[in-house]
């Protein structure tokens, strides 16, 4: 079956984008604070997980590969829609315009695939790509990437594997951890060690540096095949 590897980079939506009754509902925590200094630390702390929200936040990038011939796609927000050549041609690289352009290429890639291998992606990734392509009125492709939880059909979401459902709990053996502590744990070469990490891409966004996201993105997925085929070979039930 022809399994897609993806992950997404958000961004924070602009705080003008937001009415005061919005803005209001959005810092209400902060403001009911009693210290003005620890007001103004919540509120910023609270406008940096914008990113986090689909309600709040945008999709900037989408990396893609194909689990079994490593070719691959990265999508990214970019007002220079002209391809670079010079990049990996294994990987395409494509400029889009705006989000909803960058979601309608999405969902076309994903018709031709069977299945999905995220990190994280039943939490975060597909939740979020769901939201905002409702909000922008983006058709989306493939409605069963949530499923049934406890499957690796159509979606194996390795941080879901790895902590075996969350077995567990927060403190024992299966923990949680993140990509890049997986990553050196298994000896990978960690995304991460490049200078960027996810803090990093709503102000690269900011300041129009889209394409230092999209390798950044590229990075992850990359990681996280390679993750995939450690558990595919030591941990999966079914080969």
């Amino acid at each position: 079956m022809a399994k897609l590897v993806f992950d997404i980079e958000t961004s924070a939506l602009p705080l003008e984008q937001f009415d005061a009754v919005q803005q209001e509902y959005l810092f209400r925590e902060a403001e009911n604070l009693p210290e003005p200094s620890a007001r103004l630390a919540r509120r910023q702390e609270i406008h940096r997980q914008f990113s986090l929200w689909p309600l709040t936040g945008q999709v900037v990038c989408i990396a893609m590969l194909n689990v079994d011939s490593f070719r691959g796609k990265v999508l990214f927000l970019d007002k220079n829609t002209e391809p670079e050549r010079d990049w990996p041609t294994a990987v395409e690289f494509l400029p889009c315009a705006d989000e909803s352009d960058l979601l309608v290429e999405f969902w076309e890639v994903a018709l031709h695939y069977d299945s999905i291998v995220t990190f994280n992606g039943r939490g975060f990734d597909v939740p979020f790509i769901y939201l905002r392509s409702a909000i922008l009125n983006v058709p989306v492709s493939r409605k069963d990437w949530l499923g049934y939880r406890f499957q690796t059909e159509p979606h194996c979401d390795l941080l879901e594997q790895l902590t075996f459902y969350g077995v567990s709990g927060r403190d024992g053996a299966a923990r949680r951890f993140n990509l890049d502590f997986y990553c050196k744990a298994f000896g990978i070469p960690s995304p991460k060690g490049h200078g960027i990490t996810g803090m990093d891409v709503t102000r690269l966004a900011g300041e129009g540096r889209g394409r230092e996201i999209a390798k950044y993105c590229l990075g992850d997925v990359q990681a996280t095949l390679e993750l995939y085929r450690f558990w595919r070979e030591r941990l999966a039930a079914i080969k």
